[in-house]
């Protein structure tokens, strides 16, 4: 392989419930800082979201929040912070091979929501509606957003793959660079989720949404008194480049993807099928040309219900049988809850500085294991330090059944 066929990750930037930077997550990963906390929202009341604190004035003016979306202003914000990060020369890219490739969820919904919201004030009468409805709800949205704010003339668009989508944004960023389509992709995920009072009402009636007295130990995957899921809004992007360029310019490089896939249930709408998702995970492992025991931590997708965590585990256990001594397991959303579709992208990132540091960070709020979620090497509540870390795994899974891995490698020249 050729390095204009190997794509690196040389830039980060996120917007995460427990972290403004990957410095910042990472610390407070490996210190049991949770990002969840009370949170009030219109219908449903009182409850708990991962919310993210970071300053969009940093990147946008006044005018671009009133215009824009949340989503839109997380995106800007992980983008610019990810092209920074990255050290190239921004002023001299050619904008117009670059590319901007994000995941989310859904889009929309908090707009149109506060549009109904806004005009129920007034009898309905809808003059009140705002001009800016059509393009905040687009899908395109947050992808658009990030275009404008940054001079960039290339292409992009959002992959709309439900809690699968992160994984999927860095998978098309890095298939158009092999495609040849640019030369700078800046892909990721992001999620406005906590702002619609919708999906909080949705987990709510089908008895998936968390509660806890302590908002930090809300979030439980893997634990016997898990309750539901924490909706976490947030955001990451990576800057992905060819190797060939990378090295060009003497770029830092946190890691090579080596082996991603993608796949389908075609079972349910929202309980997830074990078979399908060992299969996206083999698919994964194959395309990286490694075996499972190469691989030394794997990000769970667990979102602390009690199908979705054990049926997750399952499929792990048929992925990776069990002679996988160094495969380490841990998961991010015990911090800070489920970003939806920045989930993968914020997942990914809070583990790639074990490359360097070579601690697995530990699932938090895990009391009393679940026995059938008894993984070899799951890593509760304090951080493990390792021999190695060369491979990382991460999972994501979505509703309808879409299931994504992507796989990335310590580099090495």
């Amino acid at each position: 392989m050729t390095d204009r066929e190997r794509i690196v990750i040389t830039g980060i930037g996120i917007a995460s419930p427990n972290g403004n930077s990957l410095a910042e997550m990472r610390a407070n990963l490996l210190a049991g800082v949770s990002g969840v906390q009370k949170y009030n929202i219109r219908y449903v009341g009182d409850t708990l979201a991962g919310v993210c604190r970071f300053d969009p004035m940093r990147h946008q003016k006044r005018k671009d929040l009133r215009t824009g979306t949340r989503a839109g202003s997380i995106a800007v914000y992980a983008a610019n912070e990810a092209v920074k990060d990255s050290g190239i020369d921004w002023a001299a890219v050619d904008k117009s091979r670059v590319g901007v490739y994000l995941g989310i969820t859904e889009h929309g919904n908090v707009e149109t929501e506060n549009e109904v919201h806004n005009l129920a004030q007034y009898g309905f009468d809808i003059k009140f509606w705002s001009h800016y409805h059509n393009p905040r709800t687009v899908a395109n949205n947050p992808a658009g957003e990030v275009t404008i704010n940054m001079g960039i003339t290339g292409p992009h668009y959002t992959i709309g793959a439900a809690c699968a989508a992160g994984n999927l944004g860095c998978t098309q960023g890095l298939q158009q660079l092999l495609l040849g389509e640019v030369d700078v992709a800046l892909a990721g995920g992001v999620s406005e989720s906590i702002h619609t009072f919708g999906i909080f009402a949705s987990f709510k009636s089908q008895g998936a949404l968390a509660a806890h007295e302590d908002p930090a130990k809300a979030s439980r995957p893997f634990d016997m008194k898990r309750n539901g899921i924490v909706i976490a809004e947030g955001g990451g992007v990576f800057v992905l480049e060819r190797l060939s360029d990378a090295k060009k310019r003497g770029a830092k490089i946190y890691g090579e993807i080596i082996g991603h896939a993608v796949n389908s249930d075609a079972t349910d709408f929202v309980l997830p099928n074990p078979e399908r998702q060992a299969e996206c995970m083999q698919k994964a492992i194959a395309r990286a040309r490694i075996e499972p025991r190469d691989i030394h931590i794997v990000s769970t997708h667990a979102t602390g219900t009690k199908a979705g965590d054990i049926q997750e585990c399952q499929a792990i256990t048929r992925a990776f049988g069990t002679d996988c001594p160094e495969t380490w397991f841990n998961n991010t959303k015990s911090f800070i809850g489920h970003a939806m579709g920045a989930a993968g992208v914020l997942e990914l990132a809070g583990n790639l500085p074990a490359f360097q540091d070579k601690i697995v960070h530990p699932t938090i709020n895990v009391d009393e294991l679940d026995p059938e979620c008894a993984l070899p090497n799951l890593v509760l509540n304090q951080p493990r330090a390792v021999e190695k870390v060369d491979v990382i795994f991460n999972n994501s899974f979505g509703m309808l059944g879409i299931n994504s891995v992507l796989i990335v490698k310590r580099y090495r020249t």
